[in-house]
């Protein structure tokens, strides 16, 4: 299992402008056989909550139908940060695009109070990915509650994976975090984060995978896009720029 995790810039509220950027790097990693590549938070409008409401989309919006057709003719699993649509409220999700499958959707349940004005928490479609259940998936304030990690654990996943949207400053706090959970679950650890324009700041990048003793395997610097690849049978990774 190749696991690969995008670090992008997005431009803020700018849809068509990223998905052209998701695309570029969609591309840059097929000949590498990746079954999965999981973008930062929000990656398509990019952190900006009070913008959330303006950029805010449905589960079937038509923007979204390249992905899916990339997914099923790469037999490729995606999943795109999106602010989606919910009768309770918007919610910061990941859809996820897998070959012949129904849209799905990962739904941040812990939100940091800064974001309860924008958004509200909610429940997905799904928790994990792989036929066993065996990458469990996270956005960001997620990786700070403990009862997220521990729940994850004890439903067998093998591997965490934090999509997040951190600036500078919060960056050596989620790196202890997560060579953390790491060490204490005995689980490969992934964060996939953005670079570029994020809620007035700039994303800190420094996107990266820890083994399952904590160790840091390799880490993509704080300023370029590219995506890092991960290869769970050989715990080998590659850093491919675009």
């Amino acid at each position: 299992m190749k696991i690969a995790i995008a670090q992008i810039r997005s431009m803020p509220g700018d849809i068509p402008g990223n998905i052209v950027a998701h695309k570029k790097l969609i591309d840059r990693i097929i000949s590498y056989g990746a079954d999965t590549l999981i973008f930062p938070e929000l990656s398509l409008t990019g952190y900006e909550p009070t913008l959330a409401h303006a950029l805010a989309m449905d589960l079937h919006d038509g923007r979204l139908d390249d992905f899916q057709a990339l997914s099923n003719y790469h037999r490729l699993t995606l999943g795109v940060g999106v602010p989606l649509k919910t009768p309770l409220g918007i919610t910061i999700s990941l859809v996820i695009f897998q070959l012949g499958q129904p849209r799905q959707v990962y739904t941040k349940r812990y939100l940091h109070p800064d974001e309860e004005a924008f958004f509200v928490s909610g429940q997905g479609t799904l928790s994990t990915l792989g036929s066993k259940g065996t990458l469990a998936l996270a956005i960001c304030y997620e990786l700070s509650v403990p009862a997220h990690a521990e729940a994850a654990s004890k439903n067998g996943a093998e591997i965490y994976l934090a999509s997040v949207a951190k600036t500078a400053r919060g960056i050596p706090k989620a790196e202890e975090r997560l060579s953390s959970i790491a060490k204490d679950y005995g689980m490969t650890v992934l964060m996939a984060n953005c670079v570029g324009p994020c809620e007035g700041e700039e994303g800190g990048g420094k996107s990266g995978v820890w083994n399952s003793k904590g160790a840091l395997l390799a880490q993509m610097n704080e300023r370029d896009e590219g995506v890092l690849l991960f290869d769970l049978d050989t715990q080998q990774c590659q850093c491919i720029g675009v």
